[in-house]
């Protein structure tokens, strides 16, 4: 194609749609993934670039590594990913694309179907995996718009464009469901993961102060219970276990006479002198201090 491409400040270049490689010089592509991929003669796609159209790739085979918004995805044979314009990305050296690639030039659709089928829910996984039914549906769905859009002899050009418009609006509101449903779905996992997380530092708090032993005590990878509790809170595990440990050594320093090592000792820290140094990091007060300053209050 012709040599198009916009470096932005950052100096990633963004590639526009390319409608000349589109069969009638409409706004949409779709056909096999494979060898020889490209927006741009002079820029290999395996380099971190952006794009100002959406990209649906449903994949025959897999497994094959993608990066999209700096975060790697691994799809497999029945998975899809969904690129929306101004998403970087980047496709895998050594990946083996096969299967059905989608390529929409924004303004094609009327704005009645871009809300009715969330084009631009960045917030919504761009990593879909349908189950055995929803997969039936949008194989059929993709496979019905590619006759479409390959049939340029049986339609005038209008009604062609016409034809393609809906019936790429049918496949698109499926794949719409798919991602709301999706994200549920997700939400979901992570509320329950949250929860398992917050019930877990209630009852052990006092003696398991490591994220890894809680992660490993609930059967979840660290990286899944970052995710988990930073969707909830906003924080690290280690800074929701922290504030925990925190807060109860405040209420036996406010509500008891026991001695500071005590105090340390029943929020997991057997050394006087570490539960000091903990305490003044998270308060910027000793807990000699903070208890002096309870009761001249």
């Amino acid at each position: 194609m012709a040599d198009r491409s916009i470096q932005g400040g950052d100096g990633i270049d963004t590639f526009p749609f390319p409608v000349e490689l589109s069969v009638g010089g409409v706004g949409m592509q779709v056909g096999p993934m494979g060898t020889g991929r490209t927006w741009h003669a002079d820029a290999p796609l395996e380099r971190v670039h952006r794009i100002d159209f959406h990209v649906v790739m449903l994949f025959g085979e897999g497994p094959v590594r993608h990066m999209v918004d700096f975060t790697e995805y691994e799809a497999g044979a029945g998975d899809l990913l969904w690129i929306r314009p101004g998403q970087v990305h980047r496709f895998s050296r050594t990946g083996e694309y096969r299967g059905t690639a989608l390529t929409m030039q924004p303004g094609f659709l009327p704005r009645s179907t871009v809300e009715a089928t969330g084009l631009y829910r960045y917030d919504l996984p761009p990593l879909l995996r349908p189950d055995a039914a929803q997969l039936a549906g949008l194989h059929a769905a993709l496979a019905q718009l590619r006759r479409e859009y390959e049939d340029t002899a049986t339609l005038p050009l209008s009604l062609h464009t016409a034809v393609l418009r809906h019936t790429l609006t049918a496949f698109l509101l499926r794949l719409a469901h798919l991602a709301a449903s999706s994200a549920e779905a997700q939400r979901q996992r992570t509320d329950s993961t949250f929860t398992l997380f917050r019930d877990a530092v209630e009852r052990d708090f006092a003696t398991i102060h490591s994220v890894s032993a809680y992660a490993d005590a609930l059967g979840y990878s660290r990286r899944t219970l970052v995710r988990a509790v930073r969707a909830a809170t906003g924080e690290t595990p280690k800074a929701f276990i922290d504030k925990r440990v925190v807060l109860e050594a405040k209420r036996l320093l406010a509500h008891t006479e026991l001695p500071i090592g005590r105090v340390g000792a029943a929020v997991g820290f057997p050394d006087a002198a570490n539960f000091s140094k903990f305490f003044h990091q998270h308060t910027d007060r000793t807990p000699a201090a903070f208890r002096a300053e309870l009761r001249r209050g």
